[in-house]
């Protein structure tokens, strides 16, 4: 089962490595990583795009600035996995994670 997960960027470039590779490294490897990256002017969109070449979960969409709840919602549109979550970039999660949320979910 796909997990589709949707992270909004506006210059956040001291915290998106952290967030990234905590979503990169999970356990659980069946995911899309959809980067919608809210027109920041900071180096957020070089790091995503070295991401990119070294991981082909990642997709990138690029906006205009125009708020989390429209770049959210940009990524929801994109989304092709079963479940759905959202990251704030400035956030990281356990590399366990998702795959723990799926063993729960199954009993």
């Amino acid at each position: 089962m796909k997990i589709s997960i949707i992270v909004p960027i506006y210059n956040v470039e001291s915290y998106l490595k952290r967030c990234l590779d905590s979503l990169i490294n999970q356990t659980y490897s069946n995911i899309e990583i959809i980067l919608i990256n809210d027109g920041s002017t900071d180096l957020s969109n070089s790091l995503i795009k070295r991401k990119m070449k070294r991981d082909s979960r990642i997709t990138l969409i690029e906006h205009e600035n125009k708020g989390t709840y429209l770049s959210r919602l940009e990524g929801y549109k994109k989304a092709r996995g079963k479940y759905l979550m959202y990251v704030d970039s400035d956030d990281y999660i356990d590399r366990h994670l998702l795959e723990n949320l799926l063993q729960v979910g199954s009993y």
